[in-house]
């Protein structure tokens, strides 16, 4: 059985993406400017690092969890005691939650704000950002093999995440000002 898992893997595929997204900032340049082309690669690139880091097991050793050690169902416990079990670079985990969905809300905001559809589009991502937190629960709830806990904690600490992040690109918007990136094609002088 091939085991895949722990923090390595976490960096590891955070960086292939980012990569990634380097290469689609390019891409896009052209057509939408920097500031958009940056925005809308760096929500792809947060969402695929959220899922990274909420559903690749914690440990490579993790196995074949036994059916008696499944939960049934998600943890109504809010603020519960895992919050503080759980340490990185001395942020708790319910803080790392949180801090974990702040670029996906700033990028949301910067990658719509080029268009007047933004208005309603960033919301709409807002909320959408919420149902993505949601399915990640769900999916460690269902899937044992992950060594995942379902808990609502988690689910309002990275919505509040995504709001911060939302109020932040909102602040950030007149200063990135994403509408105005776009370079102009050069016009030929004429002699």
């Amino acid at each position: 059985m091939v085991t895949i898992g722990g923090t390595g893997v976490m960096v590891l595929g955070a960086l292939a993406t980012a990569v990634v997204a380097a290469l689609l900032v390019t891409v896009l340049r052209p057509r939408l400017g920097t500031a958009s082309a940056v925005s809308v690669a760096g929500l792809l690139w947060s969402l695929v690092a959220i899922a990274l880091v909420t559903l690749v097991p914690t440990r490579p050793d993790v196995g074949i969890v036994p059916a008696e050690r499944r939960s049934e169902a998600c943890s109504w416990d809010y603020g519960g005691p895992s919050g503080a079990a759980f340490e990185v670079l001395g942020f708790d985990q319910r803080t790392l939650n949180v801090l974990l969905f702040v670029p996906a809300g700033i990028f949301l905001v910067l990658a719509v704000g080029r268009w007047w559809s933004g208005l309603v589009l960033a919301p709409v991502g807002l909320v959408a950002l919420a149902a993505y937190s949601l399915a990640i629960e769900l999916t460690q709830l269902q899937l044992a093999r992950l060594d995942r806990a379902c808990d609502v904690t988690d689910l309002v600490d990275n919505v509040l995440g995504a709001g911060i992040g939302f109020a932040i690109g909102l602040v950030l918007l007149p200063v990135v000002r994403p509408w105005r990136s776009r370079q102009r094609p050069e016009q030929p002088v004429a002699h």
